[in-house]
C-alpha cells in the first residue's frame, strides 16, 4: 500500500519543476488528492445532516448535490491513482477535526465540524473550495485545489503513463457517476470534472456543461441570501432569494470529541464512528483489492452515518451550547 506521508504537502509538490515530475510525483500528487476529496465529506455531512427534515429553500438540495459531487471526486482521485500502478492510502488518511486540510492546502484555513450557520459556510465550505482567481474573488494567499489539479493534468501530459485499468470502480450517483480510467482522455475528463465542479473556472462562474454553479459559488448564494446571476456582464449575488434553512443547533466538535457525553450520546457516538470506521475500511479495500462488494458496502456505510448523527443533533449539550453531532472518529 502507498502510505500517505505528513511530509507530502501540496506547495513542495508545486516547487518541483514540471520537466523533474515523475511518476513517484504524480502518485505521491494523487494521493494528497485523495486525502483532501476524503477530508471534505465530514464538514458537508455536518451541514447537511443539521438541515432540519422538510426545510425550505435550495440549501438543503445544494449540500445534498455537493456531497454526491464530493464522493465522486473521491473515486475518480481513487480510479486515476489506482490506474497508474498506485494504492489510495484511505483509512490509514482519516482526517482530524478541527485541524488544517491534507497537504498544506490553504494553511490559513481550519476545517472544523458544527451545523450549518452562515459563519460555517463562510470558515469552512467556501474556503475549501476557493477559486484561483475569478470575477467574484481576489487571489488566493495560498495554493488552491484548482492549481493542484492544473498541475496534476499537466504532468499527465507530458508524462503519458502507462494507464493500467486495474481496481476501477464505477458508481452511478444520481447525476453524477463515478467512471473507470482506461486511457488518457477518461484521465484528461476525470480531473476536469473534479476542478470545475468544485472551484470551476476562472472566468465565468456558470461557465459549465451542466448548467450548475461550481460549489464555491453555490455555497455563496447560501451565504449571501441571493442567487447569482449576470446582469450587464456583471457577476452577482443579486438574483432571487436564497432562503436560509431551519437548521438542528450543532455545537463545533472540539478536539478529540466529546467529553464526558451522556449515556445516550455516548452510544450514538460509538455506533456512528464504527459505521464510519467500516466506511473507510470497506473503501480501503474496495481499491486495494477491486472488490465491489466492498464498495458496495461502503456505500451502505455512508447512507447508514445520518440516522445515528441526525439523533445525535438532537440531544442538547450540558449547559445549553446547542446541541450534540457526530466526531468522525476513525477507530484504528
Amino acid at each position: 500500500m502507498d502510505q500517505p506521508s505528513p511530509d507530502t504537502r501540496i506547495p513542495e509538490l508545486l516547487a518541483v519543476r514540471a520537466e523533474q515530475r515523475n511518476l513517484a510525483w504524480m502518485k505521491r500528487s494523487l494521493q494528497v488528492a485523495v486525502e483532501v476529496e476524503l477530508a471534505t465529506l465530514p464538514p458537508y455531512l455536518c451541514g447537511s445532516w443539521s438541515c432540519k427534515q422538510g426545510s425550505a429553500g435550495i440549501a438543503p438540495l445544494v449540500l445534498r448535490t455537493v456531497i454526491r459531487q464530493e464522493m465522486v471526486h473521491l473515486g475518480l482521485a481513487a480510479n486515476l491513482l489506482t490506474t497508474i500502478g498506485g494504492t489510495p492510502a484511505i483509512n490509514a488518511a482519516a482526517p482530524t477535526y478541527p485541524g488544517p486540510l491534507p497537504g498544506g492546502l490553504r494553511p490559513d484555513v481550519t476545517v472544523y465540524l458544527g451545523g450549518l450557520t452562515k459563519e460555517y459556510i463562510a470558515d469552512v465550505c467556501m474556503p475549501i473550495e476557493y477559486p484561483d482567481s475569478g470575477p467574484l474573488t481576489v487571489p488566493s494567499p495560498g495554493h488552491t485545489l484548482g492549481r493542484f489539479y492544473d498541475a496534476i493534468d499537466a504532468t499527465l501530459t507530458a508524462l503519458n503513463p502507462a494507464i493500467t485499468g486495474q481496481n476501477q470502480h464505477t458508481a452511478n450517483l444520481g447525476a453524477d457517476r463515478v467512471f473507470g480510467i482506461g486511457d488518457l482522455t477518461a484521465a484528461h475528463e476525470a480531473i476536469k470534472i473534479m476542478k470545475d465542479q468544485g472551484e470551476g473556472t476562472t472566468t465565468a462562474p456558470g461557465d459549465l456543461p451542466f448548467g450548475d454553479h461550481p460549489h464555491y459559488y453555490r455555497f455563496a448564494e447560501i451565504h449571501n441570501g441571493a442567487a447569482l446571476e449576470q446582469v450587464d456582464g456583471v457577476w452577482g449575488f443579486t438574483g432571487e432569494p436564497v432562503e436560509f434553512p431551519e437548521v438542528l443547533p450543532m455545537a463545533v466538535v472540539p478536539p478529540g470529541g466529546w467529553p464526558r457525553p451522556t449515556a445516550e450520546a455516548s452510544t450514538l457516538l460509538r455506533q456512528f464512528n464504527d459505521i464510519y470506521t467500516s466506511l473507510l475500511d470497506n473503501l480501503q479495500a474496495a481499491w486495494e483489492t477491486g472488490d465491489r462488494e466492498a464498495l458496495d458496502s461502503a456505500l451502505g456505510d455512508m447512507f447508514a452515518l445520518e440516522g445515528p448523527a441526525v439523533a445525535l443533533m438532537g440531544i442538547p449539550l450540558p449547559g445549553g451550547r446547542g446541541n450534540y453531532g457526530p466526531e468522525f472518529i476513525y477507530r484504528v
